[in-house]
């Protein structure tokens, strides 16, 4: 038995098995053998990282694991799996407007790249610890390419200070080359936009299906609360609100564009007594202004679906729903801080993606040998 200080407090060592394993650049460091340690620990650390209210739990479950003589709390837990956190934050490059590099003959002369490269980029809000009645807004995304597995982002917006940076590197970590094609499909907002600017040469930017139907909805729902008052005049809105949604559907931007301002001009002139007749003016003209900010961002979309290329941030949708939804904001309604909410969305992207794990085997080479030699010792058996 030995007192040993690690990364969960002091703890009587049982297992005389003890191991060293060497961090980079920090010399060694003695740590509990795999027969303490017990297998499946960091897949066990995996669930208590993005789960906040589990942090008392995963406190138990180390007191059961590990013989922790001072005892390991909620805020333990916590503080140290913001800790790897910004371990990972430290070895992430220096912030840069441009990302493209070269010249297109130099881009010309590399290999043929793997495929299309698809980065759906969405944002999902969660309130705030420091001020209770307002909220701070989350940038998340997920990136699949045609023959690798996908990767996904996560990130405050107004805090991340590297936020191009780290687009680039989930994207340069799937292979990607200045002569591949990349699309972003985005919810068209400002933020998400200007993220995607200047990160490959080979990028477009494509203003996703699902929050232009969203948007027609939403129109469509106001023009049948007007056929209740005026039938004629619902059904007349109805069918440009149809027409409009063909229009944008065919990738005609120009007479898109025109039946949308009649469509707003009819609906401001619209002399009804229809209670909600405020809210449909200012929802045609925020609609006229979503199109005609985003207008080099539309494109074919039915052309583009024949072919069987994604059209939509569904993928984007699932996304924030995975990353953020379940723990941040949906049922839990829980308060965070920018720096508690940027820092466990690094975790969380990473356990998504299977990539935490081997991040702790390349800080701690003595933990893949160890899965290596069970393995080998499973496979003799």
């Amino acid at each position: 038995m030995a007192d040993r200080d690690h990364a969960f407090g002091q703890a009587d060592i049982l297992d005389p098995e003890l191991h060293q394993f060497r961090r980079a650049g920090a010399g060694f460091q003695h740590q509990p053998g795999p027969a303490a340690l017990g297998v499946g620990l960091v897949e066990e650390a995996q669930l208590f990282l993005n789960r906040e209210p589990v942090h008392a739990a995963a406190a138990g479950l180390l007191a059961d694991v590990l013989p922790i003589a001072s005892g390991a709390n909620r805020t333990t837990v916590r503080e140290h799996a913001l800790r790897v956190a910004e371990h990972v934050e430290a070895e992430l490059g220096e912030e840069r407007p441009c990302f493209i590099d070269g010249c297109p003959a130099e881009w010309a002369a590399l290999p043929i790249p793997e495929g299309r490269i698809v980065a759906a980029l969405d944002g999902g809000y969660v309130r705030n610890w420091d001020d209770r009645k307002s909220n701070f807004e989350l940038i998340v995304g997920r990136s699949v390419p045609e023959d690798r597995p996908p990767c996904y982002l996560g990130l405050v917006h107004g805090y991340d200070q590297k936020p191009k940076r780290r687009l680039f590197e989930m994207l340069k970590s799937q292979g990607l080359q200045a002569n591949q094609d990349v699309t972003f499909l985005t919810d068209g907002g400002e933020e998400v936009r200007a993220l995607t600017e200047l990160v490959t040469p080979e990028a477009e930017h494509v203003l996703d299906w699902f929050h232009i139907t969203m948007r027609l909805t939403v129109l469509g729902q106001y023009a049948r609360g007007v056929a209740h008052h005026d039938k004629a005049e619902g059904a007349r809105l109805l069918a440009a609100l149809d027409s409009i949604k063909w229009l944008l559907w065919h990738g005609n931007q120009y007479r898109a564009g025109e039946e949308i301002t009649f469509l707003e001009g009819d609906v401001d002139g619209l002399e009804l007594d229809y209670p909600n007749l405020g809210k449909f003016a200012r929802a045609a003209h925020e609609f006229a202004v979503y199109i005609a900010s985003n207008a080099s961002s539309l494109i074919n979309y039915g052309e583009r679906f024949r072919s069987g290329e994604r059209i939509s941030s569904c993928l984007a949708e699932s996304t924030v729903n995975g990353v953020i939804s379940k723990r941040f904001a949906k049922h839990q309604q829980m308060q965070w801080t920018k720096r508690g909410a940027h820092l466990l969305l690094q975790t969380r992207t990473r356990t998504l993606d299977g990539t935490l794990r081997p991040l702790f085997e390349r800080w701690y080479p003595g933990l893949a040998n160890d899965n290596e030699n069970r393995a080998a010792k499973a496979a003799a058996a």
